[in-house]
């Protein structure tokens, strides 16, 4: 494997080593929570600060892994087609995006919270719909777009950087929690669904060496074109 192809990997080993395990312990924290204020189990009073705590690493970290994925292909793909302009540009679109995550983090008012929110969001989707990432549809008719790995992901995002602003909402209010309940319902089930539209995108990605034949093949029509015959042995 190649460098190339070891950055490609990065996007989905960061996702199984850090954001799943990340994922378990926010609903299981999550399901504690929910014990001790409804049913009145006697769990540690902290077990709601940790669950907030741990949601808001894993909104970051689910924003992380996206903007590496998109930033690997952007930079690997076609590089010689990147001009320093649109590079500078995109750099530019990468950095107001962390800045609005770490913005995000630090404020206190709604107004603030909610536009960071945005603009975080904003920012991942803008990145993610150049040209060089991959996506399986941008039609919201299309069957095909309910299956994208992508469009899962930007969905995601959305979800958990609302989380994030909502936070002071659903500690103090009712129905901010019951939204941030069923958001995050939504949230899990697309976990589930990114874990398995992940692996079936990776069976897709050859590895550098193995492009040039792949993608010569008719996708389409699921045909190859045969091997080139072996080179005939020179003459003593």
């Amino acid at each position: 494997m190649t460098t190339t192809d070891w950055l490609w990997v990065l996007h989905p080993a960061l996702a199984v080593v850090l954001v799943y395990p990340l994922l378990g312990m926010v609903l299981r924290l999550a399901s504690q929570t929910r014990q001790r204020r409804v049913q009145k189990a006697k769990l540690p009073p902290t077990v709601g600060v940790e669950h907030a705590d741990l949601g808001r690493w894993l909104a970051a970290a689910v924003v992380a892994i996206e903007l590496i994925a998109i930033a690997v292909v952007i930079t690997t793909k076609t590089p010689s087609e990147l001009s320093a302009g649109r590079a500078g540009l995109l750099l530019l679109v990468l950095a107001g995006t962390v800045a609005a995550l770490v913005a995000l983090w630090r404020s206190r008012q709604a107004v603030y919270r909610a536009s960071f929110a945005l603009l975080c969001w904003a920012g991942v989707i803008g990145l993610g719909l150049q040209p060089e990432v991959w996506r399986l549809s941008d039609n919201p008719l299309d069957p095909a777009f309910w299956q994208s790995h992508f469009w899962g992901g930007i969905g995601l995002t959305g979800l958990m950087l609302f989380s994030v602003a909502a936070r002071p909402e659903i500690l103090r209010q009712l129905r901010w929690r019951r939204l941030h309940i069923s958001a995050n319902i939504l949230a899990a089930l697309l976990f589930l669904a990114q874990g398995i539209s992940g692996p079936r995108d990776l069976l897709e990605i050859p590895l550098s060496w193995q492009k040039p034949a792949v993608y010569a093949c008719d996708f389409a029509n699921q045909v190859c074109p045969p091997p080139a015959p072996p080179a005939a042995p020179a003459q003593p």
